[in-house]
């Protein structure tokens, strides 16, 4: 019985690691986007992009109106590299909520966006991630964007 204790504490505690550095490793990940997001480097959040990225966005239009809009990762990367460098611009990331299993991972990252000092908008970003020959990449991001109830 005692060797039982022992071999169960030393497999429960394993997992618990690996779980924990699979987090980090996930959180690296979105971390490493935004700075990349932040510099306008489209290099490096292409190479934390899968090849398959699909970009979603869940909030209202000018009138109004809720809506789900799609973009191109491509068209994405075209806007933030284009932006002026003189325009500042920060999506301020407030907490991460990670799920994995095996090789899929999901992100959920609440947070906030300024854009030259001023607060534009709040929301939540969904990240789904796969790992593949060792490393996340980022396949399908979904966000929402509000004004209302942001905390402040």
């Amino acid at each position: 019985m005692k060797y039982f204790v022992i071999i169960f504490t030393l497999f429960f505690f394993g997992n618990i690691n690996a779980q924990s550095e699979a987090e980090t490793q996930v959180k690296q990940t979105i971390e490493t986007f935004f700075e990349g997001f932040h510099k306008q480097d489209s290099t490096i959040m292409m190479s934390l992009m899968h090849k398959d990225l699909q970009l979603q966005s869940i909030g209202k239009n000018k009138e109004g109106v809720l809506q789900l809009s799609t973009t191109k990762a491509s068209d994405f990367i075209k806007s933030i590299v284009s932006i002026p460098k003189d325009q500042k611009f920060e999506e301020k990331i407030l907490s991460y909520n990670i799920q994995i299993d095996g090789n899929m991972a999901n992100a959920w990252t609440a947070y906030e966006f300024w854009f030259n000092g001023q607060f534009s908008h709040c929301g939540v970003n969904s990240f789904q991630l796969i790992k593949e020959n060792d490393t996340w990449q980022i396949f399908y991001l979904v966000d929402t964007r509000r004004r209302e109830g942001c905390g402040k």
